[in-house]
């Protein structure tokens, strides 16, 4: 029976199709295993063996897709192939495809705040403070707990028993929009999207010192810090060969107070920690982020003297905003928005009471809903 051509991969083999169910001999595999055969109609140049397949089975990993590949699990013509190998147009691809990874995460009903729902994916509006998935079966209170309570076995598999139907993840303590994938084929079709970098993401941060520049790129490579852990750093250590990976952060100024200012950043790659490095390494860390460089304020300290000595923030100010894709099935543009949380709301108000530079202020920051 063919495949609907939807199913297949943008720009790779986009003709494939399933042999019908006749030409499959029974007991050809083992019990645990489900036989599919696939017959290529076009080749492209460079579209690997290993690639392809895991862009047609997005639940098995890449990694798990080269082991099935190596122990002969994969065949094209009934020869075994290398993870490199391109296949043709008219070869007959066999795979055996090993049984789903049950569901590892405990559902646990925790408060979702959903902004977006259909049948292939949902959006949700990430609190503070929460982290996106467990690092093993024991731990709970993450946002895939709470979306195996919501959603059951309606979330994707992906490539992690501990991440079903999350796409991207963001820091513990950031806030903001978040996709989440329902089918395997939403979640390979928005995983395609990030990896092409085609979705439009928007975040909001409060920033230390008065940014001069309306608006810059900043284009700094980042690797993991060499003496610190979990930290990141621009080059700036000649002393010990590193790792970096490209880096880039579009900003906008917002609106600027005396001291501070409130910035748009549009990440055009998504590296870890990276709008928090790339502010911090311009000499404006984000408000409350230590571990880059920024510091605690109280209501007192933007105030000039009233209020509370508390600090209003342990964490960055920093949240997703906004993010443009294309929904995954229907193909249609998209773009949701999560309003600011309430503790980054109290904290613009504050800086337009007490620390406004009259015109100078660009565009209104959103305010919390």
């Amino acid at each position: 029976m063919p495949v609907d051509d939807r199913n297949c991969e943008p720009g790779a083999i986009e003709s494939a199709q399933l042999v019908d169910d006749a030409d499959i001999v029974a007991g050809e595999a083992e019990p645990e295993f489900q036989l599919e055969r696939l017959r290529i109609r076009r080749r492209v140049v460079g579209r690997r063996i290993d690639k392809y397949l895991h862009g047609r089975f997005p639940r098995i990993s890449r990694t798990m897709m080269q082991k099935l590949i190596r122990q002969g699990d994969v065949t094209v013509n009934g020869r075994t192939v290398k993870c490199s190998f391109e296949p043709g147009a008219g070869d007959l691809v066999e795979l055996k495809v090993p049984p789903p990874v049950p569901m590892d995460v405990v559902p646990q009903e925790l408060p979702l705040d959903i902004l977006y729902e259909d049948e292939h994916m949902l959006a949700i509006n990430k609190q503070i403070g929460i982290i996106c998935h467990p690092s093993g079966p024991a731990q709970t209170g993450t946002i895939a707990n709470g979306l195996a309570f919501y959603a059951g076995q309606n979330l994707s598999h992906g490539d992690d028993p501990f991440r079903p139907g999350i796409v991207h993840r963001l820091d513990k303590n950031t806030s903001g929009v978040m996709l989440v994938a329902k089918t395997d084929e939403a979640h390979w079709r928005l995983g395609l999207q990030f990896e092409r970098r085609v979705v439009q993401k928007t975040y909001f941060g409060i920033c230390e010192g008065e940014i001069q520049l309306d608006g810059d790129i900043i284009d700094q490579p980042l690797a993991a810090h060499p003496m610190i852990q979990e930290r990141f750093c621009v080059p700036g250590f000649p002393t010990r060969e590193m790792l970096f990976k490209e880096a880039v952060t579009q900003y906008r100024v917002q609106e600027r107070f005396t001291g501070f200012t409130v910035v748009h950043m549009f990440p055009k790659t998504g590296r870890t920690h990276q709008l928090r490095v790339h502010m911090s390494a311009k000499g404006h860390p984000l408000m409350g982020d230590s571990f880059y460089g920024g510091h605690y304020y109280s209501e007192k300290d933007l105030s000039g003297g009233g209020g509370s000595d508390e600090p209003l923030l342990r964490f960055q100010a920093l949240h997703a905003l906004r993010i443009a894709f294309q929904h995954p099935i229907k193909e249609v543009p998209m773009e949701l928005e999560a309003p600011l949380p309430g503790r980054l709301a109290h904290i613009v108000d504050l800086l337009r009471m007490h620390r406004t530079r009259g015109a100078a202020s660009a565009r209104s920051a959103p305010r919390a809903q």
